[in-house]
């Protein structure tokens, strides 16, 4: 019988079925979710000044005038940050699949893969070199729990759970790369326009060119290594649930 293991699986098993495509929505649905809610809550935080203009570190990001004569400097200043290029990924492509789950192209797992490392090591990087010491009130708490803690966890536990898998390959992990170069190479030209980086790691000024480009390839390396133990993730994972589906 043509299609039959298919058509038998749900035919037996219709509520199974359905929610087995409902889960991989829901949980995409609440990723994105949580993911703008951090970005735009960012957003709105910088563009209306909630920060004062901060001139202990002048070749630091957020020294722009208070008020509408710092809006466009501010909101430079805010896109320049890899937390929020990595936090608006997740945010864009999560949404992508909550309302396509089966969407799949070469350039989607690319960007998947990205949501993954980006945020990683936006968390990583945050809560263990940026993070300790630093205190936060009012609705910075809450944006900087969003885009630092909440929505890293999530957005990999989401993966973990559905996926998609067997998207992750080495052409995949290099292609993944570009977004990351991309923006290392623009937060440096913008910092030797302007005179101000987003972070001290990536300041030219104080540390050296030298020193700022073998940090971010320290971090390359480690963005592959990520990746790769990922793919033996995703690879084990996929041949679990074969396995279960067999017994």
């Amino acid at each position: 019988m043509a299609g039959g293991g298919l058509d038998s699986v749900l035919m037996t098993n219709p509520v199974s079925h359905t929610q087995s495509i409902k889960l991989p929505k829901v949980l995409f649905g609440i990723n994105a979710l949580v993911a703008w809610c951090g970005v735009l809550l960012s957003f709105t935080l910088y563009a209306s000044g909630y920060y004062p203009p901060d001139t202990s570190n002048p070749t630091l990001l957020g020294n722009n005038p208070a008020g509408i004569d710092g809006l466009v400097g501010r909101l430079l200043d805010w896109i320049t940050y890899f937390t929020i290029l990595s936090n608006l990924i997740v945010a864009i492509v999560l949404t992508l699949l909550f309302l396509r789950p089966g969407r799949d192209s070469k350039i989607m797992r690319v960007l998947r893969l990205d949501t993954l490392l980006m945020i990683i090591i936006t968390g990583v990087i945050y809560n263990l070199l940026l993070g300790p010491g630093v205190s936060h009130e009012g609705w910075d708490f809450f944006s900087n729990g969003l885009q630092h803690v909440i929505t890293p966890i999530l957005t990999v536990l989401v993966w973990l759970i559905v996926g998609p898998r067997r998207w992750i390959n080495l052409k995949v992990i290099a292609l993944s790369l570009i977004i990351p170069i991309l923006w290392a190479a623009f937060a440096l030209v913008r910092g030797a326009v302007i005179g101000a980086y987003p972070y001290s790691f990536l300041d030219v000024a104080t540390k050296g060119l030298p020193s700022v480009l073998a940090f971010i390839g320290v971090i390359l390396v480690v963005a592959v290594i990520l990746a790769l133990v990922l793919m033996g993730i995703d690879a084990a994972i996929s041949s679990l649930s074969r396995r279960a589906k067999r017994s």
